[in-house]
Order: structure tokens, then C-alpha cells, then sequence
């Protein structure tokens, strides 16, 4: 007897990431893509099928699945798309002294908001507990504390702009 797709455990799940997978979870459902994660708590999968333009993101909970069925493997430029699919977008590149301004800017923005924060080399320290680094955006903060994380997050969201004094939050060049 074949062992359900929840008994099988995350490191059997993972072996079928990066191959085009066809997983049933009715009847007569079938979901078919290329497997781009598995969330190893839920179980649930996360499939990618690559149009010409753009790719369809189907999401099939874990508890829903009864079968998965291997395909194919990905040749190597299905991998590289694979890859590349969820990595964050790459900010405009801003020179050392776009940075320095930057990191200055948030800075004296954190300090503002009465949050207490360091300049160690080219991060910030905020509260001992978050580090900032290049080119300092929310997404560009690191903290095991997710309640300051989040509003250290927002608060650099709303930052507002001087572009006499800093590149501000989006990029751009010096007025």
C-alpha cells in the first residue's frame, strides 16, 4: 500500500522540488506544474506553470493532497527560471556615498521616532535586537523579534524623503 503524501515527511517532499509534478487531491483533480516549494509545516505546494509571458502560481494545501507524481526534471534553464521566480527584485544600485546618505537618513529618522539606534561599519543597529543593512529598506532588516521587526518595517515605510539630504526610500540621485 502506498504511503499518503502527509506521511512521507518534508525530506521526501523536498527531493521532488524543481520537477514538474502532477498531484491529485480529488476525485478527478489534478494540478500539474513545477514544484517551487513545499511548506514544511503545512505541507502545502506551491506550483508554477511558465507561460510565454509571466507564469500562473497555484497553491494546493497540504491536507488536500492524496497523490504526487513525478513527470519530469527541469532541464536547466526551467531550473534557472525556477530560481529566479520568487528572488526579490533588485534595487537601482546606489554608490557608496548614495548609501552613506541613505543610511544617515534612516537613521536620523529611527532617532526622531525615539528608537534607539547604532552605526556599526556600513549597518544599523536598532535596539540591540535588529540589523539594517544596505540599501536600508524594510526589506533589507534582520530580527529573531518579529513585533519589532514589523514596526521597525513600517516605520521605514513611511520615511519621509529629502532628496537634498538622501537618495531616500526608492533610489534616485542627489538633487
Amino acid at each position: 500500500m502506498q504511503r499518503s503524501w502527509l506521511q512521507t515527511g518534508p525530506q521526501l517532499w523536498l527531493r521532488d522540488v524543481g520537477k514538474q509534478v502532477e498531484v491529485k487531491t480529488g476525485k478527478d483533480e489534478e494540478h500539474r506544474g513545477w514544484l517551487l516549494t513545499v511548506d514544511p509545516v503545512s505541507s502545502s505546494m506551491v506550483l508554477v506553470t511558465f507561460r510565454e509571458v509571466g507564469a500562473v502560481v497555484h497553491v494546493v494545501m497540504g491536507h488536500a493532497v492524496e497523490e504526487v507524481k513525478v513527470l519530469q526534471e527541469a532541464d536547466p534553464e526551467t531550473t534557472e527560471r525556477l530560481r529566479i521566480f520568487l528572488a526579490p527584485p533588485t534595487s537601482p544600485h546606489l554608490d557608496q556615498e548614495d548609501l552613506k546618505l541613505r543610511r544617515k537618513g534612516v537613521c536620523r529618522w529611527l532617532e526622531k521616532n525615539r528608537v534607539p539606534v547604532v552605526e556599526e561599519g556600513d549597518q544599523l543597529r536598532v535596539a540591540e535586537v535588529l540589523t539594517l543593512s544596505a540599501p536600508y529598506g524594510p526589506e533589507d532588516c534582520c530580527s529573531s523579534n518579529q513585533i519589532i521587526l514589523d514596526r521597525i518595517q513600517r516605520l521605514i515605510r513611511v520615511r519621509p524623503v529629502d532628496p537634498e539630504a538622501d537618495p531616500g526610500p526608492t533610489g534616485g540621485s542627489r538633487g
